[in-house]
């Protein structure tokens, strides 16, 4: 029947289509082709009388007509735009020193000795650490109607599940409140920043039934890296709140730039949804180490009607003096109030941008460490099959390999012989709660309270532990 269908296939293009035909798919190509023509502008080469084509100057995945070649480059979407004024280049990355002669080796190099003095480092670093996760599954009543919309797939509901811990989250921490800017990293669509716009619009709450309507002390900024479709935060622009999104890196973005956050120096509270690896230290760095940013040293400021006087201990704190160049602290944003980041991919976490290498350090584990541990990591969440000395498994439909988008790391040849599946399992937890030890630290020197909490069941997603953060008055150690 395939091979039926392969040669019908190959009969004729479909009407309106291209007429070219692409061997390695054994199909016509689908492009809609222009009235009168038989090729689409990608094939139109084959046209008789048409101009040459040739791959773009700027981004080879695509050609463009020779003789159109100087219109499209003022135009092409892979041409070098104006850079904004908040983007900074590499002002979140870290330090580089040493990071570019670390000679990156992958487990299955290493020898068995090797891989046993990295996992006695590894039961040495994690023995006494007093980071541990604690089962906190919340929820939001702003999202109960659309988790029992029948109409949602499991996809669907799995995101809603998490959307709405998240903010029951941010609400038991005293952070889901108007008077705030909630900057969400790592945006995608938009669907957190939605929700959250959507518990403070419905929130009964007398003191803000008055200005339902404008939501005028309510910020949320978006920041994506990539272009994305179908986002959501356009269908909240008719409503008064400041929805703006920013197409920048992380590890290039300075908030004390960003012209939204000056206006009206609201408080900063940073979300995010599965932020892959190294991004989370990046939204780290972008919230605690930026110029300009501080954080508050008490608790989230009570939120004032819109008619009421601030007092002098509703105003923002004075800016604490340090090293360098102070810019004017009337173009700074509010204080950061607090985070809450579902963390994802250790082993997509980069030495350099790291935030805990002084809690490595600490411990005697440098960026080599890191680098295996990062590895290692990825086996709490990879689906790995058993091995030869493991039990036959009780229940096949158990398999997690499909159950996040995030794709695991590979390299587990390397271990097959000495551990189990469950051993490998148990090794790469310990791998992501020493990293997430470091970033806890982190936050404990910068002042504020941290905690680790499974805050969805790990059939909803296996990357199910949740960062947050509130500022406290006194420090302790992780």
């Amino acid at each position: 029947m395939q091979h039926r269908a392969a040669l019908s296939n190959m009969a004729a293009a479909l009407p309106g289509r291209c007429g070219f035909f692409l061997e390695k798919k054994k199909r016509f190509c689908k492009m809609i082709v222009s009235r009168g023509r038989r090729f689409c502008g990608e094939h139109a080469t084959m046209e008789e009388g048409s101009s040459r084509r040739i791959v773009c100057p700027l981004d080879p995945k695509h050609t463009v007509s020779e003789d159109k070649l100087d219109k499209h480059l003022k135009k092409c979407n892979s041409r070098e735009k104006p850079r904004p004024v908040y983007y900074v280049e590499n002002i979140n990355s870290g330090p580089a020193d040493g990071d570019d002669t670390l000679q990156q080796v992958s487990l299955s190099e290493q020898s068995r000795t090797q891989l046993e003095s990295l996992l006695d480092k590894l039961k040495t670093a994690v023995t006494g650490l007093q980071c541990d996760v604690e089962d906190r599954v919340l929820s939001h009543s702003a999202l109960q109607e659309e988790l029992n919309n029948p109409k949602n797939g499991d996809s669907a509901h799995k995101h809603l599940k998490q959307q709405s811990s998240i903010l029951g989250h941010l609400e038991a921490l005293g952070l889901l409140g108007r008077g705030r800017c909630f900057v969400e990293f790592g945006a995608g669509r938009g669907k957190l920043s939605h929700w959250i716009h959507e518990a403070l619009k419905t929130r009964d709450d007398p003191e803000t039934q008055d200005h339902l309507e404008s939501l005028d002390d309510l910020q949320l900024l978006l920041v994506e890296r990539c272009s994305t479709r179908f986002k959501v935060d356009g269908k909240h622009q008719d409503v008064g709140v400041e929805f703006e999104r920013l197409q920048v890196d992380i590890q290039h973005l300075d908030l004390s730039k960003v012209p939204l956050l000056t206006q009206k120096k609201l408080p900063l509270v940073g979300v995010g949804k599965h932020l892959c690896g190294a991004a989370t230290d990046l939204a780290l760095r972008c919230l605690l180490e930026t110029p300009g940013l501080r954080q508050e040293t008490g608790p989230p400021r009570k939120r004032l009607k819109t008619s009421e006087p601030a007092g002098p201990e509703s105003a923002v704190p004075a800016e604490l003096p340090g090293p360098g160049p102070h810019p004017d602290p009337r173009l700074h944003p509010g204080p950061v109030q607090g985070l809450a980041v579902a963390l994802c991919c250790h082993h997509r976490c980069e030495w350099r941008h790291y935030v805990g290498q002084k809690f490595f350090l600490q411990r005697g584990l440098g960026a080599e460490e890191f680098s295996a541990f990062c590895r290692m990591s990825s086996w709490a969440t990879c689906g790995l099959r058993p091995t030869s000395q493991d039990p036959p498994p009780r229940d096949p439909t158990s398999q997690r390999g499909d159950d996040e988008e995030h794709e695991p790391a590979e390299e587990t040849d390397a271990v097959n012989g000495f551990l189990s599946a469950a051993e490998r399992e148990q090794v790469g937890r310990l791998c992501k709660r020493l990293i997430d030890g470091g970033r806890i630290h982190f936050l404990q020197t910068r002042g504020f309270d941290s905690r680790l909490s499974r805050y969805v069941n790990s059939r909803v997603t296996p990357e199910n532990v949740l960062l947050t953060a509130v500022p406290s008055s006194s420090l302790s150690s992780c």
